[in-house]
């Protein structure tokens, strides 16, 4: 049985790779899900799996190298999937101290332990083991409107605290692949979006603030481009570099569904409104009216558009999920999971650690 170590699993894009893997191979794997539980790892995205004999969680934080260390000393791990970071760029601008110590310092500790676990004494590795580190397109900095990609071959300019963190914590794994030959693999994808998402993030905001009838922000002008790929084409990316990928390699992962921020704005109040039942009082509420404009960001970048023409060259992925699909199927989900949303926007998802957890 391969044994994986997800670090950031109870997050939104980590939790999704989880629920993927064990549809995919259920039983023959195991998944060892390290999360320090910040704000936006929430265990309830994982319930059904906590009686699983091949599921095991393990509160921990990256920057914690005994810990990690003692996670790779009592298990034989085979493959890491390091999700965890901090991610929200409007956080970075705040507190920038604490992207670096999460994404530099913690993407350092995770390299180190499993150097220290795999390496042979020629100074090779163990057959088989394999690192995949999750990174953006942000490291990339913009584009211009009209025009042109980020590639693998683009030269990193990442404009936020937040991209310059995870372009560093990409240069370590560049690194450690050319000093030691270190085996691993580098993956940069485009925004994502789908269920368990947190609701700082643009789609869920926008779909929760429409259903109150609260004020949709915008920044700007709203013409902020992003290329948006569904969590669960993502989660799957993921799994094929990690079986098909060349050892070494960047893979540009994206979506083929680039977006004017107002325009996502208006598909998802569009669909709401094409949604919720005649009799819902909320449809009442749903409307363009609510959209707000507001100062923008500091330092936005303008435009994000990946290539994925390697990944579907080499390995034979491509985004599977138009927008307007993924878009309903996200609606759907937090239709069917409004005590998820409550309990994420309450703050109250955090007792539930505590409750599972209390005699541990």
């Amino acid at each position: 049985m391969r044994t994986y170590l997800v670090t950031g699993g109870a997050g939104f894009i980590g939790s999704n790779y989880i629920h993927y893997m064990f549809r995919k191979y259920g039983s023959q794997i195991r998944i060892i899900n390290v999360d320090a539980l910040t704000y936006a790892g929430n265990l309830e995205n994982l319930k059904e799996f906590e009686s699983w004999e091949n599921y095991t969680f393990l509160k921990a934080d990256i920057c914690d190298k005994e810990a990690i260390s003692a996670v790779f000393a009592e298990n034989e791990i085979d493959r890491v999937v390091h999700f965890a970071a901090e991610s929200h760029v409007d956080r970075s601008i705040r507190n920038p101290e604490i992207f670096v110590q999460t994404n530099v310092l913690g993407t350092a500790v995770m390299l180190n332990c499993a150097k220290a676990a795999w390496e042979l004494p020629d100074g090779s590795f163990q057959e088989g083991k394999k690192f995949l580190h999750v990174s953006t397109d942000e490291v990339y900095g913009s584009l211009e409107e009209d025009g042109g990609y980020f590639y693998e071959t683009t030269p990193y300019a990442p404009r936020s605290p937040y991209s310059a963190s995870k372009a560093s914590s990409d240069m370590l794994v560049k690194a450690y692949m050319d000093t030691y030959h270190f085996p691993a693999n580098i993956t940069n994808c485009s925004n994502n979006y789908g269920p368990y998402q947190f609701p700082e993030k643009l789609i869920p905001l926008i779909i929760n603030n429409a259903l109150q009838g609260k004020k949709l922000p915008v920044y700007g002008d709203g013409r902020n481009v992003r290329d948006w790929l569904y969590v669960e084409d993502h989660a799957k990316a993921i799994d094929m570099v990690q079986e098909q990928g060349r050892l070494f390699e960047t893979y540009n992962v994206g979506g083929h569904n680039e977006k004017q921020n107002i325009e996502i704005i208006k598909i998802i109040i569009k669909t709401l409104r094409e949604m919720l039942p005649e009799d819902d009082p909320r449809k009442a509420l749903v409307s363009e009216d609510l959209i707000t404009y507001v100062e923008d960001r500091k330092g936005h970048d303008r435009r994000y558009a990946i290539a994925p023409d390697k990944i579907r060259k080499e390995i034979g992925w491509e985004p599977e999920t138009m927008f307007e699909e993924g878009i309903r199927r996200t609606i759907q989900w937090f239709f069917e999971n409004e005590a998820w949303m409550k309990n994420v926007t309450s703050g109250d998802y955090q007792k539930y650690y505590a409750e599972m957890y209390k005699d541990e």
